[in-house]
């Protein structure tokens, strides 16, 4: 295994839950249908955003470009499996564009969230 990119991010919620109260398009321009739907239904809302916010960030430090050269925030998708386990998907458009950034059909993932009120932090490792 080689580790292609490693990132990290961190959030303070107090003040990211200030900028999604005051732009109320926020939510819907970052995150999917079903990340919206996921963290709606949590006790705290903005601490699952923010986890997921920074866990696009920390990915696209990782990658080595941030959001940009096509990278978009709601083609990468913050979900949670079975067991709780946080894992980043990749709509098709990014993981096309992944792949040609990391010159690579095959790489693999690997996501930790972490929080400690008021901070969130991701962390991501690409390896192939």
């Amino acid at each position: 295994m080689r580790i292609l990119g490693i990132g990290t991010d961190l959030v303070n919620t107090k003040k990211f839950s200030k900028i999604i109260k005051k732009n109320k398009k926020f939510i819907q321009r970052i995150y999917t249908k079903e990340e919206q739907n996921n963290c709606s239904l949590k006790f705290n809302k903005f601490n699952c955003f923010a986890k997921r916010f920074a866990a696009k960030e920390a990915f696209s430090k990782a990658l080595g470009t941030g959001i940009s050269n096509g990278i978009s925030f709601k083609g990468i998708e913050i979900l949670n499996n079975s067991k709780g386990k946080p894992i980043i998907y990749l709509d098709k458009k990014n993981k096309k564009i992944v792949k040609k950034i990391l010159k690579s059909n095959k790489f693999e993932i690997f996501l930790s969230l972490s929080d400690d009120n008021p901070f969130v932090l991701a962390s991501v490792i690409i390896t192939k």
